[in-house]
């Protein structure tokens, strides 16, 4: 689990044509894995893009600007290969309902950040702001991290230097690159979470 130091506040956390929604998987059967890959790019002027299998349905999805990799490193804007599991989520208070899911879902205030400094002892961990370590802040005004996901990405054990914060959350309108997560249309992530098992498994490959 992602948690925080025990002085953390109440309710803080311890080819086929992409089509539009999620659908439901057979029989109503929770999904146990969703597949995200590069779409083809058939002009290097275009930005790449991703597709993500759910189910029997593929939908668009945005990847990291350098694609899909097999040796991550801190900045290098490529998404990690592999398998990793989904582990807790959280969104924003201010976008409407608390999002369904059966993972642990938790609001984000302005105290929780996520650290990026590869000299911090607190390396792709969860902090409480303000910190002196370089960080991403979890409230963000862009939209992106409204509903986020943390993947099992280098977090048991961490690797200096192999990535961090390496999310599944909401994409921009124009599905521009991230720096690495895997991000999705918010209507789309929020319809997805309910359809997850509880150890659902995202595997990213080319």
């Amino acid at each position: 689990m992602t948690t925080l130091p025990k002085q953390h506040p109440p309710g803080s956390p311890k080819s086929a044509k992409p089509r539009k929604t999620p659908g439901q998987p057979k029989g109503g059967l929770p999904l146990r894995r969703i597949v995200a890959t590069a779409l083809p790019r058939f002009s290097p002027e275009r930005p790449l893009r991703g597709r993500l299998q759910i189910g029997q349905t593929t939908i668009v999805c945005a990847i990291g600007a350098a694609g899909i990799g097999h040796r991550k490193r801190e900045g290098d804007h490529a998404s990690p290969a592999g398998h990793f599991r989904l582990i807790e989520g959280f969104f924003k208070p201010l976008i409407g309902r608390r999002p369904r899911a059966s993972l642990p879902m938790f609001p984000i205030n302005r105290t929780l950040g996520w650290c990026d400094d590869v000299k911090s002892p607190n390396y792709n961990r969860l902090i409480r702001l303000p910190s002196p370590a370089r960080h991403e802040t979890l409230w963000r005004d862009d939209g992106l991290y409204d509903l986020v996901v943390v993947l099992d990405y280098n977090l048991h054990p961490r690797r200096k230097g192999a990535g961090s914060a390496i999310f599944l959350h909401c994409a921009r309108p124009d599905f521009a690159p991230t720096e690495g997560c895997i991000a999705l249309r918010q209507d789309d992530l929020r319809k997805l979470l309910p359809r997850l098992a509880r150890k659902a498994v995202l595997i990213v490959k080319r």
